[in-house]
């Protein structure tokens, strides 16, 4: 599905009838039966914390208001493109918004919009995602993720939410990927070796003034994992780059440069 958006986005419009068939292809080699159908049973949103609880997020729209709310949202979406209403990347981030709070599928929600981000993305000219991962800088951050989208979706219902939330989230991965893909170019450029995940971390904080967390580092890097991020910064603050200040889940890093003596 990836090589599919990556080739051919100029021809896949936003469309309903596009949309099930890409659910269609995802679920293709699945067993599940629903692959192409909007979902026939009602679901939720929700998120598996930590020790294994499972938390309700969000209640989408009933499976008979499901095929009409997608037709509206992308009905809406082209409209706005089209009088130049809003820019781009303000409408993308709603439109997949409103996408997760219909939630219009019985399985496969959450891999759809990201297929639906990239392709949102590309057709809109930014093409960064052809070289760093956005669905992994997404995934590094699924904390932050789940929070912008329960702040997002609270009165959705009625018509009274505030995207914000979610828009400065979506903004934010953008941005770092083409940070990052800024990062990887400079590297490669300057060395003329294939960066590491320590050089990518050590470029990635050297820009960076006051105390940072590793999950920031996550977002500023969405290229790397957890472990490569972690292992990063450890060397960092063996060689004297970095300050560790703090510990556990509080641990906050510094440039050893901006501590006073």
């Amino acid at each position: 599905m990836l090589n599919l958006v990556h080739e051919n986005y100029e021809v896949l419009p936003i469309r309903s009838n596009f949309i099930l068939q890409m659910h269609r292809d995802l679920l293709k080699f699945t067993n599940y039966s629903y692959g192409g159908q909007f979902k026939t049973t009602p679901n939720e949103i929700d998120m598996v914390l930590a020790n294994g609880e499972k938390v309700v997020l969000f209640k989408p729209l009933e499976p008979y208001e499901t095929a009409p709310a997608i037709e509206a949202i992308c009905s809406k979406y082209q409209e706005a493109l089209d009088k130049e209403l809003v820019d781009e990347l303000i409408l993308i981030p709603c439109f997949l918004l409103d996408f997760l709070c219909i939630h219009p599928f019985n399985d496969g929600n959450g891999r759809m919009s990201r297929l639906l981000t990239l392709l949102l993305l590309y057709r809109s000219g930014y093409l960064v995602g052809q070289y760093i991962s956005i669905e992994k800088a997404i995934a590094d951050t699924q904390e932050a993720y789940y929070d912008a989208l329960q702040r997002a979706d609270q009165g959705w219902h009625e018509g009274t939410n505030d995207p914000k939330p979610f828009i400065k989230y979506m903004l934010s991965i953008i941005l770092s990927c083409y940070k990052e893909f800024e990062a990887r170019v400079s590297i490669a450029y300057s060395s003329g070796t294939k960066s590491t995940s320590y050089d990518v971390v050590k470029v990635y904080v050297s820009e960076r003034i006051g105390k940072f967390s590793k999950q920031e580092v996550l977002m500023g890097c969405p290229s790397l994992g957890s472990s490569s991020v972690e292992s990063a910064l450890k060397k960092l603050v063996e060689d004297g780059t970095l300050v560790r200040i703090g510990a556990g889940r509080k641990t906050m890093y510094a440039r050893a440069d901006s501590i006073m003596s």
